[in-house]
């Protein structure tokens, strides 16, 4: 990784942290978008990984007196359940199904609530919600929208919202490091200092988001989710089209 790479890599985490810290998600479609113009698709999924690990840390730990970890659990064990699966079949992702799947995770999120009422706060759902946001964040490398849905209708506040959101990706990413370790193996030790030197400009990208956060109404919160999530996986279909081409 030269030296003019690595200034984008770092400049690159602390604004899609930072994107992150405001709608807790969105940052990392663009993180990964970035990781997958440079790095093999397994390796960039572990690298985001990584990464997004100290930003939703930081973001968990900022909010952690929000967390409901009666939800959390439950997502977390239906990640588990479909951890195991994809281990079984040796599951390997591909670019250009990659960036097809995560074009149209956004359409998720402009489903009526009267055709998909979900909500995270009922056991049954957030089982269902770690089964498929774990499952599409092992399988792409993120689930934000996927999760989105089951929190952006439940009657839980912004903050709650946010920090349930984040414990649930420091799971989820932790679970994806482990699952493409072997895919880092082509990093070297100059890469993976980089990648360290990264955490604090994630952190320092949170907290800039935090403090944004506390500033945005619940209904401007959810409306510029939507809309910033639909840009990001329009330019992701796109590329996975143009691949398939």
């Amino acid at each position: 990784m030269t030296i003019l790479l690595a200034a984008a890599l770092l400049v690159s985490v602390f604004f899609t942290s930072m994107l992150s810290g405001v709608f807790g998600m969105a940052g990392g479609l663009v993180l990964l978008a970035i990781l997958l113009l440079i790095l093999p698709v397994g390796t960039a999924i572990a690298v985001q990984g990584a990464i997004q690990l100290v930003a939703n840390g930081s973001r968990a730990f900022m909010s952690r007196a929000f967390i409901d970890w009666r939800v959390l659990a439950i997502m977390t064990l239906g990640l588990v359940s479909v951890g195991v699966v994809l281990f079984i079949v040796r599951y390997t992702p591909d670019l250009a199904t990659v960036c097809i799947i995560i074009g149209l995770l956004p359409a998720l999120l402009w489903i009526p609530q009267s055709w998909l009422a979900l909500d995270a706060s009922k056991p049954s759902h957030a089982f269902v919600c770690g089964v498929l946001g774990g499952g599409v964040n092992l399988a792409v490398g993120v689930a934000g929208p996927t999760i989105d849905m089951f929190f952006i209708r439940t009657q839980m506040d912004r903050r709650t919202i946010i920090a349930t959101k984040a414990a649930a990706q420091v799971v989820n990413h932790t679970a994806k490091i482990v699952f493409y370790w072997n895919a880092t193996t082509m990093l070297t030790a100059a890469d993976w200092t980089w990648v360290a030197l990264a955490a604090p400009f994630a952190v320092a990208g949170t907290s800039a988001g935090h403090w944004v956060l506390q500033r945005l109404t619940d209904a401007n919160f959810r409306a510029w989710t939507r809309l910033i999530v639909t840009a990001i996986g329009i330019f992701y279909l796109l590329r996975g089209i143009s691949l398939l081409i």
